[in-house]
């Protein structure tokens, strides 16, 4: 309410600007009043910057962003405004560098760092222009780190090395910040691995904090500065003396650097124990458990304060670290409890910024993918295969998260890992421990920082301490502790299994049940030496086949199969088969029983390059057998919900060629597509009422005006989508015009009525590099979010004559047959696949005037580079 009614003063005040004549004397009524007005928009403009620092504390970036805009449009408006203050002007000045200075810092922060540059350099000008060089140097500071944490660490240095020199000049500056910057430049040269400057310049920080004595200041800087030297052994390979640094200063640290402290100490243990058990050496161990201790205290300290992003990604850090070292120790199932934790941290955190805007998504998730396939290995090798399908699903969710830079979680994500009832009560007493650690020591710092105790405080002090000691050994014995053992046994399979809630389990058995025919629904996941397929049947629990295969064997076998499918003249029966053996083969069984005649497919890295419809039984294609539609994730995909309507089509196609596209730093050659008139012409044939756009009515804005008035929306057109670039990713229009991954983030496109979109060019669904096919799902994943059913894309570069005739026969099943999507791409497959034997009458006529050879048709070169992903009705 506050909020809204300065607003409405504000409003007020801008409107009496404007008629107020410009004689009113400075002392009448409503020059007061004016004066008032421009006090609380000055107090409005205070409130808002203060408001998106406390947003960006709570990872609420958007409101952030928003609270920043708001303030600065008040001071902007101050200090345009007439009849103000000379003085007032000036503050108002001041308040729009600060707030750009912090919106600089967030835009950063948030990896938009030309945007938060361009910030910080308008704050630097404002504070010159004031003659503010405290401020000036302070803004240098901040944009150092900014920097550093992006490691631009030359930029950063030479942005501490200004802040510097503007500090030395400054009359009676406390010249602990110089020494504050000497040791951030030190951290740039460490960074940059010059280890005798870094050296050099340590020396120096500390020689003026040294000077400075006792200032609390210049012992908490002399801390951070030994803190920095130790990690600085430690990268040298220095290990004990490291160690003796850090264990000396931990109990004078504050509590951020004590974290930091106590994890890297964890992790000087943690490569100890791993450099041993390389080395065959007998004192692993030994180093794992040690490390185990520090972890543990680490996330002990780090539960004190979790209330901003950068605490609650420390405490993931922490948890992952415990999963991953009790893994080390063979104790899986305390391992799996860590790593449940880590995973329902982070998808805290993600949901938390899920109105994010497009640009501006920290991809914080990117080093904990390890977490989630671990947890996702661990559970499948204690067989609970509906929890590790979830956290898979988890997965390719972040796996989204990471490309296109902020995706909204599901439902399912937003729940997280559920714990089973063992794990919560192991979960409940690891808290306990950690809340009596954090009180038993808040009581002792605020003892031991008295510089008198009474004798009450005194006996209290040493049982205070007695007590702490025997915490610390709890808890570092917890792994050990009756409450865990009991609970941990009964995680075994046959408690388990009485025990796991499978809620999840009914409803997408029915979801695949209602599919005509029935499908299952297949999760391959690659780990390093083998291959785990899942597969969740309409009337049997999962169940799970391990492969013995590494994934660099996969990743050749994907390379080999995509280069003879790139090419009709080239072997593909080989590579198919082979991927077919380790796919499809060891779930022949399954499938058989389970009597579908759909496979829905969710696949895991490089397998997302090849079509599954292409593996050979050494008989025949899969597509001969089954229909196959590719899913993002189950979690995000409608399985079993009909089309909404009778089928009615927008198409459209590129006629303008060759064309040379500039995008950013690159450039792109695309060939005339010679038959997509001719494809476009012959699919409008079978929609009464179809309108083909060719030539210049092939544009944005026919097709974002139109698109949502069709069920089908068919455009003939290149594309391209990017590893790791889907801003720059885009679909091709006449006169160059090009939609981005990009615009349909930002809703550019309402297809809310669609029920396909196909992209039936050459070069649309990837690259032609290899990653990890984050591109093929976020192409799926934005059309889903537009509102479309399901959309088909190609794997690779195909001739467009051999497109249109695959084109034609789709449709027809389409429409004539009334078969749905999935079905309608099988026929097609298998009538190229067929064309020459069975001498398809319309097939055979196309490819003669088109003048491709029928039997070449055969090839999956020209029938499978086209995926369906999504709903496959």
């Amino acid at each position: 309410m506050v909020v809204l009614r300065r607003s409405v003063a504000s409003l007020v005040t801008a409107l009496l600007m404007l008629i107020l004549p410009v004689v009113i004397a400075p002392r009448t009524g409503l020059a007061i009043l004016l004066a008032q007005s421009i006090g609380e928009q000055m107090a409005d403009a205070s409130d808002f910057l203060t408001e998106g620092l406390h947003h960006r504390s709570l990872l609420r970036f958007n409101d952030a962003l928003n609270s920043f805009e708001r303030a600065l449009s008040i001071y902007q408006a101050i200090q345009s405004a007439s009849r103000v203050p000379d003085r007032t002007r000036q503050i108002a000045r001041r308040g729009e560098a600060d707030t750009l200075r912090e919106r600089g810092r967030l835009l950063i922060e948030l990896d938009d760092y030309e945007a938060g540059l361009a910030d910080y350099n308008q704050s630097l000008a404002i504070y010159r222009e004031l003659e503010n060089k405290a401020y000036e140097a302070t803004t240098l500071n901040s944009l150092g780190v900014d920097q550093y944490t992006q490691r631009k660490y030359t930029q950063a240095r030479e942005s501490f090395e200004q802040s510097l020199e503007i500090h030395r000049q400054i009359p009676n500056n406390p010249i602990y910040q110089q020494a504050s910057l000497l040791n951030n430049i030190a951290l740039t040269y460490q960074a940059e691995e010059d280890y005798n400057n870094a050296s050099i310049t340590y020396e120096r920080s500390l020689e003026i904090y040294e000077s400075c004595l006792p200032l609390p200041k210049c012992e908490e800087g002399i801390g951070n500065v030994f803190s920095n030297i130790a990690s600085f052994y430690n990268e040298t390979g220095n290990h004990d003396s490291a160690i003796f640094i850090y264990q000396r200063l931990f109990p004078i640290a504050s509590s951020t650097l004590q974290f930091d402290i106590l994890y890297s100490l964890s992790t000087i243990f943690y490569n100890q124990g791993t450099d041993a058990l390389e080395a065959l050496e007998e004192d692993s161990e030994e180093y794992y458990l040690q490390a185990l201790v520090y972890f543990q205290e680490s996330l002990a300290s780090i539960r004190k304060e979790v209330s901003n992003r950068d605490k609650r990604v420390d405490e993931a850090l922490a948890l992952n670290s415990i999963g991953i070292l009790l893994n080390h120790l063979d104790e899986t199932e305390l391992s799996i409890i860590f790593l449940k934790q880590t995973v329902n941290v982070y998808e805290s955190i993600r949901a938390d910024n899920r109105d994010l805007s497009e640009d501006l998504q920290e991809s914080y998730f990117t080093k904990f993918d390890d977490a989630y396939r671990l947890l996702a290995e661990l559970l499948l090798k204690h067989d609970r295969i509906l929890e590790a399908q979830h956290v898979l699903d988890l997965l390719k969710e972040q796996e989204l998260n990471n490309y296109l830079r902020g995706v909204r979680s599901s439902d399912s994500a937003r729940e997280g890992t559920e714990l089973v009832l063992a794990e919560t009560i192991i979960v409940s007493a690891h808290n306990t421990l950690i809340d009596q650690i954090i009180a038993n020591g808040k009581r002792l710092s605020e003892l031991e920082a008295k510089p008198t105790l009474t004798d009450a405080e005194s006996n209290e002090l040493v049982g205070l301490q007695a007590e702490q000691r025997q915490i610390l050994q709890d808890f570092n014995a917890f792994k050990d502790s009756e409450i865990v053992r009991t609970q941990v046994a009964l995680l075994s399979p046959q408690e388990r299994s009485q025990t796991i809630p499978i809620e999840q389990l009914p409803a997408l058995q029915d979801n695949l049940s209602e599919i005509p025919q029935g499908a299952v629904l297949l999760y391959p996941f690659i780990l390093d030496n083998s291959l785990e397929l899942i597969v969740t049947s309409p009337y049997s629990p999962p169940v799970r086949h391990t492969v013995n295969v590494s994934h660099l064997e996969i990743n050749d076998a994907v390379q080999a199969f995509r280069y003879a499918l790139e090419e009709p003249t080239r072997d593909a029966l080989t590579p198919a088969q082979t991927l077919y053996n380790w796919l499809i083969a060891p779930i022949e069984a399954d499938l058989k029983a389970a009597r579908v005649n759909t496979i829905i497919y969710a696949p895991d890295r490089s397998l997302r390059y090849i079509p599954l419809a292409a593996l050979h039984d050494g008989e025949q294609w899969l597509a001969e057998r089954y229909r196959i539609n590719h899913i993002t994730a189950a979690s995000l995909t409608d399985l079993n919900t009909p089309p909404r309507s009778t089928p009615s089509l927008l198409a459209g196609a590129l006629t303008e060629g060759p064309l040379t596209v500039s995008v950013g730093d690159n450039q792109y050659r695309f060939n005339l597509l010679e038959h997509v008139d001719d494809e476009v012409n012959h699919i409008a044939e079978l929609f009464p009422g179809s309108t083909p756009l060719l030539d210049t009515d092939f544009n944005r804005t026919r097709i974002e005006r139109d698109a949502n008035c069709h069920s089908i929306l068919h455009l003939a057109t290149h594309a391209k989508f990017l590893i790791g670039q889907p801003e720059d990713s885009f679909i091709l229009f006449s006169d160059q015009e090009r939609w981005t991954l990009q615009d349909f983030k930002e809703g550019l496109l309402n297809l809310t009525r669609v029920d396909l979109v196909v992209l039936s060019a050459c070069e649309t669904g990837v690259d032609n590099t290899f990653g990890n096919g984050e591109e093929i799902l976020g192409f799926g994943y934005l059309m889903q979010t537009a509102g479309a059913r399901a959309s088909m894309a190609s794997l690779w570069a195909v001739d467009d004559g051999g497109t249109q005739i695959l084109m034609t026969e789709f449709y027809d099943g389409l429409v004539r047959g009334n078969l749905g999507k999935a079905e309608a791409l099988q026929q097609a497959q298998m009538a190229l696949i067929r064309l020459g034997e069975e001498r398809d009458r319309g097939g055979l006529e196309l490819a003669n005037a088109i003048g491709l050879d029928p039997n070449d048709l055969s090839h999956p070169h020209y029938w499978a580079p086209f995926i369906l992903i999504g709903n496959g009705l």
